[in-house]
């Protein structure tokens, strides 16, 4: 990928961390001389702790449902694909909001939830959720993004009442996601 053309995902998703984690980032740049990212997190004064032994308990309300999966991102497109399939779903996946329309157009069968990026070329997330609603108006929405939710509603990217998810995200949290979005009632 070449200068300017990348998603700025990378710092997005490391500030998100930080954040998360009750850190705060410094910034210095000079034009000509580079840039330096500070990284600062709380300091724990305890005993280390023995970390706990990782669940592998299985989410059991996957389901059979079709979910169109719009990732511009190859990796991410693959490795959504690949778990939401494992969960026992029909994926639908594309490349981006283009492709999707395409999709969303041509396949006969119904697709129950639209599982998509926030920001994305070309199109974001809010407006491709609008078009396709125009197609399919009974189709239900999960947002996800690399950005925290602060940011993409700072935005106006993101409604009120409106499901998203935060990138990375588990097994289990996209899991728990897809059934909340899948499960809620139109009013």
């Amino acid at each position: 990928m070449g200068l300017g053309k990348g998603t700025g995902l990378g710092l997005a998703t490391v500030y998100g961390i930080v954040q998360q984690n009750g850190g705060l980032i410094n910034v210095y740049s000079e034009p000509g001389r580079g840039t330096t990212f500070k990284l600062y997190f709380p300091c724990h004064a305890g005993e280390t702790a023995a970390a706990p032994a990782p669940r592998h308990e299985a989410f059991t309300s996957a389901g059979d449902e079709t979910i169109l999966f719009v990732e511009d991102e190859p990796l991410l497109l693959d490795v959504g694909q690949r778990l939401l399939t494992e969960l026992g779903y029909r994926v639908l996946p594309a490349k981006g909001p283009r492709e999707a329309l395409r999709i969303a157009e041509q396949h006969t069968e119904e697709i129950h939830l639209l599982v998509t990026d926030v920001v994305m070329p070309d199109m974001n997330g809010r407006d491709l959720s609008g078009a396709l609603h125009a197609l399919r108006p009974g189709l239900k929405v999960l947002f996800m993004s690399g950005y925290t939710a602060n940011v993409i509603a700072h935005h106006s990217v993101l409604e009120d009442g409106v499901h998203f998810i935060q990138k990375p995200f588990t097994r289990d949290g996209i899991a728990k996601a897809i059934r909340r979005a899948l499960d809620q009632k139109h009013p």
